[in-house]
């Protein structure tokens, strides 16, 4: 669990704060790290009320929550990007909510602020051809080559997030074939595994993981380092760079880039954007249809290329 908020003799507005974290992460259910992310988010907030002397959710004006949303953009050192900007006041338009919701306040001065608007950003991804090349980065028999191997394999077959694949257990294979995956919100999914991934992680469990269990005390984790703890997100990050580098790819990849091209290689291929909605655990379809315009551009790239009277 993380640190209390602020000081060690909180006021008014730090004690409403902390109610609110305790509320996204036990009633709403919201991953540790989501719940990190809102305390940061929080965190920042009240720096910024407290230079102005609010102390009380009562005295929270929309005009101080405009100047926060105006601060976090003006900033001299490392003014934010929309994007952040806008995940920030989401957090704070969900405080101000809970606050006249628990009647904290009795009005919602965050309802009507206005945030920057986001460029629309499509996904990163990597050729099919380039991420063949780098799955095979790391041929060879050796406990830590199998376990990497194993790992992208799985990353890419299954597209699952990096916090996913490093909570997974033994366990969550079942029957080799498909995986359970516990997403936002501990939500479950079950995602079919293509038989390279199955091999690899076959591979992997009889002839590597036993050796890196061996070096740490018993976990039911599914992939493990080499003092036998679970693997964490760093080292997943360390592992795809790794690859990259392996095989000269020229780009930056991160775990992203493999849940990026699993959705667009699978639209790309002919598979219905519900589908893949439900495989990524995305709540909502719009999230998944960004994917649909990756492969658009693509095509007409493509188009331009090859048509004679394209151009």
């Amino acid at each position: 669990m993380t640190a209390p908020l602020g000081d060690s003799r909180p006021g008014q507005l730090r004690v409403a704060c902390e109610r609110f974290l305790r509320h996204v992460a036990i009633e709403r259910g919201l991953s540790e790290n989501t719940v990190a992310a809102y305390r940061r988010d929080i965190e920042a907030y009240l720096s910024f009320l407290s230079e102005k002397g609010v102390t009380s959710p009562h005295d929270i004006s929309a005009d101080d929550v405009a100047g926060f949303t105006h601060s976090l953009r003006a900033r001299s050192e490392r003014p934010l990007a929309a994007s952040s900007v806008a995940r920030m006041m989401s957090t704070v338009r969900g405080l101000h909510s809970f606050f006249v919701d628990e009647s904290l306040a009795t009005l919602d001065v965050a309802s009507d602020v206005v945030v920057p608007k986001q460029s629309l950003r499509l996904p990163k991804a990597i050729t099919i051809e380039q991420m063949t090349s780098v799955l095979s980065s790391f041929d060879g028999d050796e406990v830590v080559a199998l376990r990497n191997t194993a790992l992208l394999e799985l990353l890419y077959a299954t597209g699952a997030r990096v916090s996913e694949a490093v909570a997974l257990n033994v366990d969550d294979m079942i029957d080799g074939d498909v995986v359970r995956l516990f997403g936002k919100g501990n939500k479950q999914r079950i995602v079919p595994v293509g038989s390279y991934a199955q091999t690899a992680i076959q591979n992997y469990l009889v002839r590597a993981r036993p050796s890196l269990s061996a070096k740490g005390a018993s976990t039911p984790a599914l992939f493990l380092g080499a003092r036998g703890a679970r693997l964490s997100r760093q080292n997943v990050w360390l592992i795809i760079q790794a690859a990259a580098e392996r095989v000269e790819l020229g780009i930056d990849i991160s775990p992203h880039t493999f849940r990026h091209s699993f959705a667009t290689h699978l639209l790309a291929g002919g598979a219905d954007v519900r589908v893949v909605q439900e495989l990524l655990g995305h709540s909502s379809v719009a999230t998944t249809q960004i994917y649909t315009m990756v492969t658009a551009d693509t095509l007409r790239d493509m188009y331009t290329i090859a048509h004679p009277r394209a151009r």
